[in-house]
């Protein structure tokens, strides 16, 4: 299957601006400091949610089965809860599901 040049072009055009818009538009529109308490709350909390929005999709998603998600979810968030830094959780969720996996061959 081949794609005409034109088409090319103009798909590549259209990837630019839609990824482009976003992150101009803020910087145009809003010249001035949001001194809005609750607007630059809101926004604080933007790059958790979209983070999130991001991650649980691939957690449930990227194990043989749910459970051995749900075992490496539980893991995750019982160390970050006690203060344990980004590679011990990631190292220890990644063995809770190994782990996880192994025994449900095993039974």
């Amino acid at each position: 299957m081949t794609i005409s040049l034109p088409y090319f072009f103009s798909a590549v055009a259209v990837m630019a601006l839609v990824t482009y818009l976003p992150r101009m538009l803020p910087l145009v529109i809003f010249k001035k400091k949001i001194s809005n308490r609750y607007i630059r709350s809101f926004l604080n909390y933007v790059p958790y949610a979209v983070l999130a929005a991001m991650t649980f999709p691939g957690i449930f998603s990227s194990t043989a089965t749910p459970v051995s998600a749900l075992v490496g979810l539980a893991a995750a968030l019982v160390l970050s809860y006690l203060g344990k830094g980004l590679l011990t959780v990631a190292l220890s969720a990644t063995a809770a599901v190994f782990l996880t996996e192994c025994l449900m061959k095993i039974f």
